[in-house]
Formats: structure tokens, C-alpha cells, sequence
């Protein structure tokens, strides 16, 4: 049979195609029963087409046949499919085909789903639950490559993902927890872990609240005595419609590196206009230099935003540069 794989994201993203995880495992299961599988264009035949979608604001490709399988949490709401909609075992379980994605030199998957958290953003826990095991290390890595990219949402709030890291530390794999530790969780032992880790790149934490700064700052200071620079440390900030607050995080903690991430609200409402250019702002390094206010002063004159009925901050005009720019 002709199979047909559509990755949502790579449609309004292509320079972003990061490796979708669902698809490699399909793929893997259809070859295993000798079936030939294909990226998906709306000019050939297919037995079966599977699309799948990470975020809801991905835009839905209106050519898809109306027989296509949607998954992914995009798709939730869409046609009836719920947050729940997951593969089945026998698909999930398989080992994901990385030839359909051949420049990816990493593995890549989890070692536990779910969260104990009940973050308003989230949508974890709703599609996930509760934290649990899911995987050994083992059972991820790739035989060609020492490189793994974890995509756990919460990996040290589970007894099971803190051995898992433990066991990595004493091997010769790279590591990348591209989610974002909470550093309120890690504690001498966890430091230690995490000192050990040969990490791929950098040591990433999660800052959504004022309240995490004091234990990204206690866990820095851990790391350091373990001889784990500040720079090496990468801090995810979550922008909501408080731009102060976020901003309040970025001066506490600019002396780290930086990324700011815009909520996604769900049903697909995108962020504001202020959202974005508070992400430029960071992006740009731009806080090392100006406040927030001092910064919008000086490149965003006549800056203007209300709110909409949802209570969410947007932007109805700028000028910048002398151009006016309206929502």
C-alpha cells in the first residue's frame, strides 16, 4: 500500500522541521508490514495519508483528503478530536523510522509523560495526566549517533526520569532536555546529576513565575561549585498579557542567557503584538542594555494596546522607525 505522512508544521515552517516524533513511528510500523511510505502531495494516490499537528495555530492544510488521520494536539477540537487522541500501543511502541527525516543526527523522544502540574498554559496534564515512567534510556538513544534530545515536560518530578538522567551521566551520550527543567525540584543529588551529564549544548530551566528566580539562582549557584558556569545555563521566559511580570523575570535574571516565549492561548488565540515585540526584545538582547520602558520609548514611539474581550493584551498601533504599524 502507498502511505502519505503530512507534517503540519513543515507546511508554515519549513526551515523548522524538527523531526515529528508520531510520524517516524507510523512510518516505522507501515514499512514493517512491506507498505511504502511517502511525504504527502495532494497530486498522488494514497491508501491511507496521516497528518499530524503540534500546535493549534498551525494552519490546517485545506487539500488533505477527507479520509486523512489527523493526530497531534493541533488537531484537538478539529473534527471532534480531543486532547486524548493519542497512537495506539502497537504504533507507539514502535522504534521511530529516522530515514524519513535524514538530517536529523539525534534521537529524540521521551522517558516519561505527563505533569503534576496544573499550569492554566498547559495542556500536559489534560492530554498526558499525572506524571509517569514511559521509556528507558535505552530504548530511545540511536546506535549511529551519541546525540539525545529529551522532550519531557517535567522529567525530575518522576523518581523514574531522575535515574534515567542518572544512567545517562554515566555513559558517552549528549544530552538535550529541550523542555526546560524546574529548578524548584533539583536538590544535591539532582545538581550532582546534572553536573555529570555530557549536555549537547546547554543546561536549560523553565522561569513562567516570580517565584522560580530564587531557585534558578540557588541551582546556579550549586552548578557553580560543581564547576557548571552561569553561561551555560539557558532560561525559557513565559510572556503572558503581564508584560511586567515577565519583564520583572528578565531583569532578575539577565545575568544568564535568555529566550522568551509568547503564550499560545488555547483555541488558537495568537499572542499580542506587545507579546512579540517583548520576545524581540529578549531575542535581540535588548534587556542588557534598556528596560522594557526605556526600550519601548526609544524604538516603539507611540506604542498603543488595550484589551480585547478575552482580557488579552493587544497591540493596536506602533511607530517605528517612522512607520506606522497597526494590528
Amino acid at each position: 500500500m502507498r502511505i502519505g505522512l503530512h507534517d503540519a508544521e513543515y507546511d508554515s515552517m519549513p526551515k523548522k522541521r524538527f523531526p515529528n516524533l508520531a510520524l517516524m513511528k507510523i512510518s516505522a510500523f507501515h514499512k514493517s508490514l512491506g507498505d511504502t511510505v511517502y511525504w504527502y502531495t495532494p497530486i498522488l494516490p494514497y491508501h491511507y495519508v496521516y497528518s499530524s499537528k503540534v500546535f493549534d495555530f498551525t494552519p490546517t492544510n485545506q487539500y488533505l483528503p477527507l479520509y486523512a488521520h489527523l493526530g497531534g494536539t493541533g488537531y484537538s477540537g478539529y473534527s471532534g478530536l480531543t486532547l486524548g487522541d493519542s497512537l495506539p500501543d502497537y504504533i507507539d511502541d514502535r522504534y521511530p523510522d529516522y530515514s524519513i527525516y535524514p538530517k536529523c543526527d539525534y534521537a529524540i523522544g521521551f522517558l516519561t509523560r505527563g505533569c503534576p502540574n496544573r499550569c492554566e498554559w498547559c495542556v500536559v496534564p489534560e492530554k498526558e495526566g499525572y506524571i509517569r515512567a514511559y521509556r528507558k534510556w535505552q530504548d530511545v538513544v540511536r546506535q549511529d549517533t551519541n546525540k539525545l534530545v529529551l522532550l519531557d515536560n517535567n522529567i525530575l518530578a518522576c523518581e523514574h526520569g531522575i535515574e534515567q538522567l542518572y544512567e545517562l551521566s554515566k555513559t558517552g551520550y549528549k544530552i538535550d532536555l529541550n523542555q526546560g527543567m524546574d529548578a524548584r525540584l533539583v536538590d544535591e543529588k539532582i545538581a550532582d546529576i546534572i553536573a555529570k551529564i555530557k549536555w549537547l549544548k546547554d543546561i536549560r530551566f523553565s522561569c513562567d513565575h516570580v517565584s522560580q528566580i530564587e531557585h534558578i539562582d540557588r541551582v546556579a549557584e550549586m552548578l557553580k561549585k560543581r564547576g557548571i558556569s552561569h553561561t551555560k545555563l539557558f532560561i525559557y521566559i513565559l510572556v503572558r498579557s503581564d508584560i511586567e511580570d515577565a519583564e520583572y523575570r528578565v531583569q532578575m535574571l539577565k545575568k544568564y542567557r535568555l529566550y522568551a516565549q509568547a503564550e499560545h492561548k488555547r483555541g488558537g488565540i495568537m499572542p499580542s503584538k506587545l507579546q512579540k515585540e517583548f520576545c524581540r526584545y529578549v531575542y535581540g538582547k535588548c534587556y542588557k542594555h534598556h528596560t522594557w520602558d526605556s526600550f519601548k520609548s526609544k524604538y516603539l514611539k507611540g506604542l498603543n494596546y488595550e484589551f480585547n474581550h478575552r482580557g488579552t493584551e493587544i497591540c493596536t498601533e506602533y511607530t517605528e522607525g517612522g512607520v506606522k504599524y497597526e494590528h
